[in-house]
């Protein structure tokens, strides 16, 4: 059944809210800069260090090809850290959605639930 199937609501059930209230409420509108104030600036860096591994190996093709051990060298290093950085933004943002968006969403969440979780 689709939603315009539905009859109108005469009054609000148990469960149904004001999605547009919800979202503009201190408590979201906090949680969400919390979020954002995480996520934007890590994806920048992100951004700014893969786009560094590319053009330093597209450019700098003596420096990524310097040897550091035997035949490892820069270039293979610098791509493999790709790897250990992404696994560190994910444990990085773990940490911070436990401290700061984890219990602000709970909140909510209990608010929204009238205090059944």
């Amino acid at each position: 059944m689709s939603t315009a199937e539905h009859p109108p609501a005469e009054s609000n059930p148990v469960g149904e809210h004001d999605w547009e209230a919800v979202q503009s409420s201190p408590e979201f509108v906090e949680l969400r800069r919390r979020l954002r104030s995480f996520v934007f600036p890590m994806a920048g860096l992100f951004l700014v260090w893969y786009l560094l591994y590319v053009l330093l190996a597209d450019y700098a093709h003596d420096f990524m090809a310097t040897k550091v051990v035997g035949n490892i060298n820069i270039g293979l290093i610098f791509g493999l850290l790709q790897f250990v950085s992404t696994f560190a933004i994910t444990t990085l943002y773990v940490r911070h959605a436990n401290k700061h968006l984890d219990p602000a969403a709970e909140k909510i969440r209990n608010e929204l639930e009238g205090g059944h979780a």
